[in-house]
């Protein structure tokens, strides 16, 4: 496997979110810039447009706060996750927004107690067969 060159020529914005591991394939990544889901300097960006070191990129996943970053190097190769995040770092306000984010859900109210109604339990399925047992019927 060939090792990505960091380089500081512009490289298309689809391959550069692909090699920086954002996206699992490059259509993954035109898909969400075709979404207006990815912004370059704060416009929003075609998969065809230029990135460039110094650039400060904002991904948008569902779900989940915006993802502020700012391009370290540029390489159109996918290489391994450690190399990957050599590309880019994380703004400050980008990892506070994520972390305040995973706390809020981490001490978010459990779906299940949420629940009124669902399955029975096997108390109530036994409760349910019980009645049906005495009930009285037209047919009788």
């Amino acid at each position: 496997m060939k090792e990505p060159k960091l380089s500081a020529a512009p490289v298309r914005l689809d391959k550069w979110l692909w090699a920086a591991r954002f996206y699992k394939t490059r259509a993954l990544a035109v898909e969400a810039i075709g979404k207006n889901r990815v912004d370059v300097n704060g416009q929003p960006a075609k998969p065809s447009r230029d990135v460039r070191v110094g650039d400060q990129l904002t991904v948008r996943e569902a779900g989940m706060p915006p993802r502020t970053v700012e391009v370290l190097g540029v390489s159109e190769l996918r290489g391994p996750a450690p190399i990957a995040q050599q590309l880019y770092v994380e703004t400050a306000d980008s990892l506070a927004a994520r972390e305040a984010a995973r706390e809020a859900r981490r001490q978010g109210v459990e779906p299940a107690q949420t629940i009124e109604h669902g399955r029975p339990t096997k108390r109530d399925r036994r409760q349910l067969a019980d009645w049906d047992r005495w009930s009285a019927s037209a047919d009788d």
